[in-house]
């Protein structure tokens, strides 16, 4: 992964947010505290500004100043995971430089969604981003030690993300505002996991498509 790949992901990221705009509004004003497409709007936005000093950087330089830049952008409870995510990555890659190069970037993704359950005290099953980056994770690493072909991987990854979502629709909230809802949650799918299975399909839709 060079830096310029993580640019021009980063640019399909913020378009699946914005052309999803009232499918994340519509599901945070059901079951979170509906400032959630703002929050990753402006996330996704903020890294685009500084797309022209993320160019100059090496990935893990470009993954820890995306990791900054969120914190201090995003609000509410995404933007200390979502920095936590890239600052593991980030801290991550140069510890991988043995894996080839595909599972080098399979153990930093791992790394980061590591994080974000020690930041967030969460874990599968509890109706969080966590429900689709967790089996996305494990299901990338199984695959990336089988040697599946990277579209093959890329097609199971958007499944996956896929099922981890919708999975999140019969699930009692445990963390944040949606957990005070208890059984009334059930019935709405996740914000934020949504938000992560837009983010992961955008890139290896990409990755697809080069």
């Amino acid at each position: 992964m060079e830096t310029a790949f993580i640019l021009y992901a980063a640019k399909e990221i913020q378009q699946a947010i914005l052309t999803n705009e009232n499918t994340l509004e519509s599901l945070d004003r059901a079951i979170g505290d509906g400032d959630h497409y703002i929050n990753m709007k402006r996330g996704a936005n903020a890294i685009i500004g500084i797309e022209a000093e993320l160019a100059q950087l090496s990935p893990e330089a470009a993954l820890n100043k995306i990791g900054l830049k969120l914190l201090s952008t995003i609000g509410g409870a995404s933007g200390p995971l979502l920095a936590s995510f890239f600052i593991s990555m980030a801290k991550q890659l140069p510890n991988n430089n043995n894996d080839h190069a595909h599972l080098k970037f399979v153990h930093a993704f791992a790394a980061g969604v590591q994080a974000i359950m020690q930041r967030g005290k969460a874990d599968l099953g509890e109706k969080t981003m966590l429900d689709v980056l967790i089996p996305v994770s494990n299901q990338w690493l199984l695959l990336a030690q089988q040697n599946h072909d990277v579209a093959f991987i890329c097609s199971s990854l958007i499944t996956t993300a896929e099922q981890g979502m919708l999975a999140t629709k019969d699930l009692i909230a445990s963390k944040g505002r949606a957990a005070g809802l208890g059984e009334r949650a059930i019935g709405h799918i996740d914000p934020g996991a949504k938000s992560c299975q837009l983010m992961i399909t955008a890139v290896c839709n990409l990755i697809l498509k080069s």
